[in-house]
């Protein structure tokens, strides 16, 4: 699937500009690190996801699925972890994903199965604009191993965010999905537009 081809499909309605790639770059090694604690963090997120099904009784096909995207999101902070490590790179000691956070806040909590239903969307949400983020990247990027590395996380993330939708609709009638999911995609536009420049994923332009 070529470039053009990629970024059409993907659901947003804020479109991230080359200058930010450029951006970004100027920071390798920041960037990488922001990109392993994100990493990091689906992986948790799956995981914790796993206890939410709402009846007693966790489906098998729940569990399996939340397992798998935790495994392919724990392989991927090895490979971020690995390369940091191999350009000399460090993990910072702290992290924040104001992105993240803001999207959060987004989620009716204490509203039972519309709070799940919230929390499978922003993953799903969170999943898609790293997709095109990744892909902004591999396009830009000047380093072949870093672009070509950039380019491999396109389809898992992409998986990564159907899947979430998926499971969201095995929760919640799928117009309930729809509509809640057009609300998201146009709060998270605004969100991801606003957020500050800097050495991150999820990082606004200067």
């Amino acid at each position: 699937m070529n470039a053009q081809r990629q970024l059409s499909i993907l659901p947003l309605e804020y479109r991230t500009p080359d200058r930010w790639g450029e951006q970004v770059l100027r920071h390798p090694l920041e960037l990488l690190s922001d990109h392993a604690y994100l990493e990091k963090k689906a992986a948790s997120n799956a995981l914790e996801l796993m206890n939410r099904w709402p009846e007693p009784s966790c489906p098998e096909a729940w569990v399996a699925t939340l397992a798998a995207v935790a495994r392919d999101e724990t392989a991927h902070l090895y490979s971020v972890a690995w390369l940091l490590s191999q350009r000399g790179g460090k993990l910072a000691r702290l992290h924040k994903n104001p992105y993240a956070c803001d999207l959060r806040r987004l989620v009716r909590k204490g509203a039972g199965l519309l709070e799940l239903l919230d929390r499978l969307l922003v993953s799903s949400l969170i999943e898609v604009r790293s997709c095109e983020r990744f892909e902004v990247l591999s396009r830009v990027c000047q380093d072949a191993e870093l672009a070509q590395f950039y380019r491999s996380l396109w389809g898992s993330e992409f998986g990564h965010y159907t899947v979430f939708w998926q499971l969201a609709r095995d929760i919640v009638p799928e117009r309930v999905v729809e509509h809640r999911w057009k609300q998201l995609v146009q709060a998270e536009g605004s969100i991801i537009a606003s957020q500050p420049a800097g050495p991150r994923m999820h990082s606004g332009c200067e």
